[in-house]
């Protein structure tokens, strides 16, 4: 089976440093240390009110990265216009809604699939690959494809949340809707990506469907390194899922 690439969210080491409004933890430092314990790629959301990530870091992490980088944004013409600019490797469009405190559920793309194929036809033309962050949901993943994104990204949120909460039937039902609609977007030609929430614990299921090419984990991590380290942190992700993918 082939080698799954795990990409690093380092949106909350941003976090950290602006609690002080300081210049320290440095993103970019991160993003460093991610590609030496194993990281194939690093995703960093640039969110309309700029509570983590902000626009220098996106520019220092596009000059410093030997790995690729995968922009989160909103769908706004703010958005596209620094994507444009910046022509990272990825775009993944996602929800946001100002009062949340991450992003909950996925993209609407079925309600507005005429807006967002004229938004990512630029965006793709500049290089971009395009992704759609969005709910396992078979009408979500239809329009996906029709609108021509290359990958939509499966929110794992709902399975991890049963997980921690110990609702164990739900769980199961949410990781056999995952399983489902991961088959169903590479039987229509997506590439198929999944994260939100996912842990040491909750890994390995999703790690071992085989249409699923990439996960992308950022807030265990950045809390697992401050027992273990980042990069300890990092490898032993790595390490669960390529168990699970063995």
């Amino acid at each position: 089976m082939e080698r799954l690439r795990l990409g690093v969210n380092i949106d909350h080491v941003a976090t950290v440093r602006n609690a002080r409004g300081s210049s320290y933890p440095d993103p970019v430092r991160a993003a460093k240390l991610a590609e030496e314990a194993g990281a194939d790629g690093i995703t960093a959301h640039l969110r309309e009110d700029r509570r983590h990530i902000s626009d220098a870091d996106i520019e220092g992490l596009m000059a410093a990265l030997t790995l690729p980088l995968n922009f989160e944004m909103a769908a706004t013409d703010e958005m596209q216009s620094i994507a444009l600019r910046h022509r990272p490797h990825a775009v993944c469009l996602v929800p946001e809604r100002r009062e949340e405190r991450t992003t909950e559920g996925g993209l609407e793309v079925a309600r507005e699939e005429n807006r967002l194929a004229h938004f990512i036809a630029p965006l793709a033309e500049a290089g971009c690959r395009v992704s759609i962050f969005i709910a396992a949901d078979r009408a979500q993943i239809e329009a996906a494809n029709r609108i021509g994104a290359a990958v939509v990204e499966l929110h794992t949120g709902a399975y991890c949340d049963a997980h921690a909460e110990g609702r164990m039937e739900e769980r199961d039902a949410e990781l056999e809707r995952l399983r489902g609609m991961a088959s169903l977007a590479h039987s229509l030609g997506l590439e198929v990506h999944a994260g939100h929430g996912l842990t040491y614990e909750t890994v390995g299921p999703i790690a071992a469907f085989p249409e699923v090419r990439e996960l992308n984990i950022g807030h265990f991590l950045i809390g697992e390194a401050v027992f273990r380290g980042l990069g300890p942190a990092i490898a032993e992700m790595r390490r669960l899922m390529d168990e699970a993918r063995a």
